[in-house]
């Protein structure tokens, strides 16, 4: 069993949210939603799909959306273009943080 990474306990609340099949190895990350203001630590399986990441942190963190397509995953400030690709061929390791934030930028009223 991996140790779970300091940062990956931040601003966190509860036990984390599994991600993919229940078997086999894990990476403990974050998710965050930017216009949430919060995060979840995420137990992931690596071969499931950063889109699944997505909607499972907008779920628990901004269930009000409508359209998760309107939204964005970043790794390390970057986008990821293919959310359809598996978590492990991203550059993500224990302790990764993805954000994720509004396609469009909005004027803050």
């Amino acid at each position: 069993m991996s140790l779970v990474p300091f940062v990956s306990s931040l601003r966190v609340q509860g036990e984390p949210l599994k991600l993919g099949s229940g078997g086999g190895e894990r990476l403990n990350l974050r998710a965050q939603v930017l216009e949430a203001w919060d995060a979840i630590r995420i137990d992931a399986d690596p071969s499931a799909s950063v889109r699944s990441l997505k909607e499972l942190a907008l779920k628990e963190l901004y269930p009000d959306v409508r359209h998760a397509d309107e939204y964005v995953v970043k790794l390390h400030g970057f986008e990821i273009l293919d959310e359809d690709a598996p978590i492990s061929s991203t550059a993500a390791k224990n302790g990764s943080i993805f954000l994720i934030t509004d396609r469009r930028r909005r004027p803050v009223e």
